[in-house]
């Protein structure tokens, strides 16, 4: 049930944030083993004009950036896991973007199960029902 909040330094384009919807869906669910069907994706554009990296906008350097934040439940992936994703966003955002700024980030936040959720009911409390309906697993 992860939620996605993607920034991108292009004007707005309904086929590029389809693409990038569609990528992050896939690597997540590769990578991080999230559920496709419980995973929201929303982006926005900046245009690259108002986009600045170590002074000049990404326009005058011509290239383009984005920042990724992820929000996953606390101790439902590895560090190793984490890393593959960053890497794996990086790359397939330049595949989609072309010329990628260095500085383009992806923060995953482990968000606590008791203060995280969705559909009016917590990540713990969802644990502790399913734990409850598979004795085996208590």
């Amino acid at each position: 049930m992860p939620i996605l909040t993607v920034l991108l330094s292009t004007t707005p384009d309904t086929a590029v944030s389809a693409k990038v919807a569609a990528a992050l869906s896939r690597l997540t669910a590769e990578i991080l083993h999230k559920d496709p069907g419980l995973t929201s994706i929303a982006i926005s554009h900046v245009d690259p004009a108002h986009w600045f990296v170590g002074g000049p906008s990404l326009a005058t350097q011509r290239k383009a950036s984005f920042f990724l934040d992820i929000r996953i439940t606390d101790e439902t992936n590895t560090a190793n896991e984490k890393a593959r994703y960053i890497d794996a966003v990086f790359k397939e955002m330049g595949v989609l973007l072309g010329e990628l700024h260095h500085e383009s980030y992806v923060h995953v936040h482990d968000v606590r199960a008791a203060a995280y959720g969705f559909g009016g009911l917590t990540q713990q409390h969802r644990a502790v029902a399913a734990r409850l309906q598979s004795p085996s697993l208590a």
